[in-house]
């Protein structure tokens, strides 16, 4: 799948894509769609489904005819399944797409309701995608699709069940900053305060004023489409406020150092090819690669036994609401 070359059609637009092995990237440019006053179609309207998940309950978005070959797409942090309605919208192929609200988010339970647990901790989201995969898709090779946090959940999933994964789109998964031994003794103590007193999630007046938040955090995203999502990542509390659909336990500490060489070699038992995808503007890497340089950084991806890598321009962390044309070409080229 080396040298993989595509051009892609979208609306509006013409963008021509090539992907090439690790290190390497060129970039897609998109003319800008946003602008007050645009009204959004949705032309695939999600159905919702719950079902258990290792004890608890987990909605699940699916969009899409049944039958269809699956694209399983793993929203980020702080973030729903609804999320990815504009990248299925702009998807040209026939798919079933199926999204999950990862655990303490959306439409699914809250583990920290139950007493005696009060932190979310990475390996259970492994543990709950595969469950969801057993479900969905027991007896084939899976596409994941992961943004973020989701795609950093994907590149492990596939490291360690490689015979269950066929191909995985990474949107701006970078893993996390790695970190040095000697930070473990503070790390635990600042979860331990964190558990006296847990982090709170602010409240908003109203849907509208979610959507100016949203809208805050990535000044591209277009009034109808932060509209949609504001309606999807929020609702009114019994004081007649909004919050969040997140459990504010999410913001703890973690107290276990994120170990990089680790990491890498959880990537390096993959066999699935992975594509990259990053925003060329993007604040997230940034962030995360925090004392070193990018180039530093981004060495860690060699780890990927066939990794492949697309810049786009206009487009944020959030590129999946930026872009989903784009998105969603790139997916169809490398999955289909």
């Amino acid at each position: 799948m080396a040298g993989f070359t595509t051009t892609i059609k979208t609306i509006a637009t013409i963008a021509t894509i090539t992907t090439i092995t690790t290190g390497s990237a060129i970039a897609a440019t998109k003319q800008p769609t946003g602008g007050t006053g645009q009204t959004m179609t949705i032309r695939d309207t999600s159905r919702s489904e719950c079902i258990t998940v290792r004890g608890l309950d987990y909605h699940v978005r699916h969009w899409g005819e049944p039958g269809a070959p699956k694209l399983f797409l793993l929203h980020g942090w702080m973030d729903v399944a609804a999320s990815f309605q504009f990248l299925v919208d702009a998807l040209r192929g026939r798919w079933h797409a199926i999204a999950p609200d990862w655990r303490g988010f959306g439409g699914s339970g809250w583990p920290t309701r139950h007493p005696g647990t009060a932190s979310y901790w990475f390996p259970d989201y492994l543990a709950d995608l595969e469950v969801l995969l057993d479900h969905y898709q027991p007896d084939s090779a899976v596409d994941l699709v992961g943004h973020s946090m989701g795609a950093n959940i994907a590149c492990f999933y596939a490291g360690v069940r490689p015979e269950r994964v066929r191909r995985v789109v990474d949107l701006e998964g970078f893993g996390m900053t790695a970190t040095r031994p000697e930070q473990a003794p503070r790390r635990f103590a600042r979860w331990l305060d964190e558990l006296r007193e847990p982090p709170t999630l602010k409240t908003y007046d109203s849907v509208e004023a979610v959507a100016a938040r949203l809208k805050k955090t990535n000044p591209r995203l277009r009034d109808d489409r932060a509209a949609f999502l504001a309606e999807h990542w929020s609702r009114r509390n019994e004081a007649g406020h909004w919050e969040i659909l997140g459990d504010p336990a999410h913001k703890m500490i973690n107290p276990v150092l994120y170990r990089v060489d680790e990491a890498m070699a959880i990537w390096a038992a993959a066999t699935a090819p992975v594509l990259h995808v990053e925003a060329r503007d993007s604040e997230t890497l940034r962030h995360i690669a925090h004392k070193q340089s990018i180039a530093e950084f981004k060495q860690r991806f060699a780890a990927f036994r066939d990794f492949r890598e697309v810049i786009l321009d206009d487009a944020g962390h959030m590129l999946h609401h930026d872009q989903p044309e784009a998105v969603a070409a790139l997916i169809e080229s490398f999955c289909g």
